[in-house]
């Protein structure tokens, strides 16, 4: 009998694999193994975390069957490999695990219980090559644990013992941070550590609690419950865990399982710095659910998974995002799992702008989706006449369709928002997302560019016929890239078939036949008409420039990132080539460099350019204000209204209501938002909205 069940319940679960399979092509966005391998652990798995660096490169720890210990590998772009070169890095089985990366990607810090029948929580660190031990953060029973890096690069670690103590590791010895037992204990223990030094801490104990306390806190100075209360009620026990992310704005964002008169689903909220507060519709899972993990973007985009037990879905696992309407829905399929999925982790790739997820389905498998704009709604319309006026532009790009955001400029005309290669429009200056890859000069999109792309020696021949052998690495060293340089080179070939020893391929060229690579006239007429002079007027400027450093031709280290900005020109120079130098009190659309430092790519398409006493500039014909808004935007205007459109930072148009010259944007996340007046007159009038 029971047989025959196992039998039907596999004939039912092939089925719903094909449904699933069928149904995904309704999906533009489709999850991929990372990597091209189904299986990244050996053999089975559990306790899975994983935590991504600004360069794009992941990291997975779990605890590994196959040698009954914990494993820790790295994803570096192209393959999976185990960090120290062998599996199993702990004393012991090492269950419970925790796994954080320092800010600047150069030390990862892996934390674990110390298996049977030693006691306590074992700390080890990885610096490039080499596993060290710190000494132990306890010699007590841990089971619940968590890890976070400071700003200053300081491990942090959160643990079940002495009912939930936090310790950092400073001056070769562990210090204890805030007063211990503060959180009742450390059941389904999480920690993050926002950019503003304060360090907030997860669990569950009476409902789901949020506590904080500064990175610098001693032993005396006492966590407090953020909000004053707990989240919100929500289940214990079994696999009924909680997570906390923050944003770029050090927002707060928890999911967690719902109570039973919640119907122990899936639910997200947030701290408005205030209160807590609903995210999307409440309770929004079909039914109960298991391994919930949570991950947002800078921008304050909020991605949940969960792994759903009723309804015959065997604890298959969905993976959520928000629709225009704020209410929570499938994002890549309604399941992304062919079996069972427990350990449940998710991360946002800042750098290549993917949501990835690990699992374990037997084996631990990591997966990720780009989030990366629907082409499909794009328009493909050039921005209006008036400078600043927006437009968008879909293209293939690393080997998929993207969508980028495009502007009027100044000087009259059209170009890029983004680097290319970038996530998003800047939201700052310094914003990660926003920086793109770096290019060396006269070469192309074949993987070279991306951050965190390998160092290999200068091919033969060292010129762009050489590039092929390179295997999309990153020539750094001696000979440089392209040494034995001439003036007469060119970086304006449209494709490889142009490819010789004298003409690389313009990357621009991948938009369309009229974009190109700027010249150094073009920057020139660009810079005076937007008056750019610093790093922070390059941001204010229509074309929100981010300094997004360079990448040296000699090492391939990055320099001044988030400090200055390197742009590419097609000219030569006596160095190499020609690019646009932003430094803390200058705009330099003369500088040279060599050509095998790498910097970035903003393209323009000068062939629909405006005269700029042709420019439209808007003046006071139209006003939107507050400007921070808390929702609600007063529009006044000379002209009747014929339509308006909102659209957040990567392009997507978001649902908004209209009447009585007010917007309401009170149910949009906040963030950075376009928003576009079309007036009767037939003029389009547009302009950037921060919502708080």
């Amino acid at each position: 009998m029971f047989k025959d069940l196992h039998f039907a319940i596999q004939k039912i679960r092939t089925g719903l694999a094909l449904l699933t399979l069928a149904g995904s092509c309704m999906y533009a966005q489709q999850w991929e193994n990372v990597g091209g391998v189904q299986d990244v652990s050996a053999a089975g798995s559990s306790f899975n975390n994983l935590v991504i660096d600004n360069s794009g490169n992941y990291y997975l720890s779990y605890y590994d069957v196959s040698v009954a210990k914990g494993s820790v590998q790295k994803f570096n772009g192209s393959s999976w490999s185990y960090l120290g070169g062998t599996a199993g890095v702990t004393t012991g089985t090492a269950t419970y695990n925790s796994l954080s990366v320092s800010p600047n990607g150069n030390s990862i810090y892996y934390t674990n219980q110390l298996g049977y029948p030693g006691s306590g929580m074992e700390v080890r660190l990885y610096t490039g090559s080499l596993w060290s031990q710190l000494p132990n953060a306890t010699e007590s029973s841990v089971n619940y644990q968590a890890s976070a890096v400071s700003s200053d690069n300081i491990i942090f670690t959160y643990g079940s013992y002495g009912s939930g103590t936090v310790k950092r590791y400073f001056g070769g010895a562990w210090e204890q941070v805030g007063n211990a037992g503060f959180s009742g204990g450390a059941e389904f223990a999480e920690m993050v550590i926002g950019t503003n030094n304060m360090v907030y801490t997860c669990n569950v104990s009476g409902g789901l609690k949020v506590y904080q306390n500064s990175t610098d806190a001693n032993s005396t100075q006492n966590w407090t419950l953020v909000g004053g209360a707990a989240a919100d009620a929500s289940s214990s026990g079994e696999q009924y865990n909680a997570d906390i992310a923050l944003d770029g704005s050090n927002r707060i964002y928890v999911a967690y399982v719902s109570n039973s008169g919640g119907g122990r689903k899936v639910n997200v909220k947030k701290f408005d710095g205030n209160s807590w507060v609903q995210v999307g519709n409440a309770n929004f899972s079909d039914g109960r659910v298991q391994h919930v993990a949570l991950a947002v973007t800078g921008s304050g985009t909020p991605y949940v998974v969960a792994s759903r037990f009723e309804n015959d879905n065997f604890l298959r696992n969905t993976v959520y995002k928000l629709d225009d309407s704020q209410n929570w829905v499938p994002f890549g399929g309604d399941f992304v799992s062919d079996g069972e999925a427990k350990y449940n982790d998710l991360a946002v790739d800042k750098a290549q702008n993917y949501l990835v997820l690990a699992y374990s389905d037997t084996t631990t498998k990591v997966k990720r989706i780009s989030l990366n704009l629907n082409p499909q709604t794009c328009s493909n319309t050039d921005p209006g006449a008036n400078a600043g006026d927006i437009g968008c532009i879909s293209f293939m790009y690393r080997g998929q369709q993207v969508a980028y955001t495009t502007v009027r400029g100044s000087d009259g005309k059209i170009w890029l928002q983004q680097n290319l290669g970038s996530a998003q429009v800047a939201s700052s200056m310094a914003d990660a997302n926003s920086y793109g890859d770096l290019f060396q000069w006269g070469r192309w999109d074949d993987g070279h560019q991306l951050r965190n792309s390998q160092v290999v020696q200068a091919p033969s021949p060292n010129t762009p016929e050489g590039t092929s052998i390179t295997a999309g690495g990153y020539i750094a060293g001696s000979p440089a890239w392209w040494a034995g340089f001439s003036g007469g080179d060119t970086w304006n070939g449209a494709s490889v078939a142009d490819v010789n020893a004298s003409v690389g391929v313009d990357p621009c060229k991948a938009i369309g036949p009229d974009w190109k690579m700027p010249s150094q006239a073009d920057w020139t007429t660009l810079v005076g008409a937007e008056s750019i002079a610093s790093p922070t007027t390059a941001y204010n400027s229509h074309l929100k420039l981010p300094a997004g450093g360079f990448r040296s031709s000699s090492d391939g280290n990055f320099t001044y990132v988030g400090q200055r900005g390197y742009f590419w020109s097609s000219d030569t120079s006596s160095s190499g080539g020609k690019y646009l130098y932003i430094g803390t009190t200058i705009a330099n659309p003369s500088a040279g460099a060599m050509r095998g430092q790498g910097a970035s790519v903003r393209c323009i398409k000068p062939t629909s350019s405006l005269s700029t006493s042709d420019i439209k500039l808007n003046k006071a014909v139209v006003g939107m204000y507050p400007n921070p808004t808390k929702g609600i935007l007063m529009v006044k205007s000379d002209a009747a209204i014929e339509k308006v459109n909102v659209t957040n930072a990567v392009g997507q148009r978001m649902n908004v209501q209209f009447s009585d010259n007010q917007i309401n944007m009170t149910e949009l996340p906040s963030g950075l938002y376009i928003v576009e007046l079309k007036l009767k007159n037939g003029q389009i009038v547009s302009k950037k909205i921060i919502k708080d």
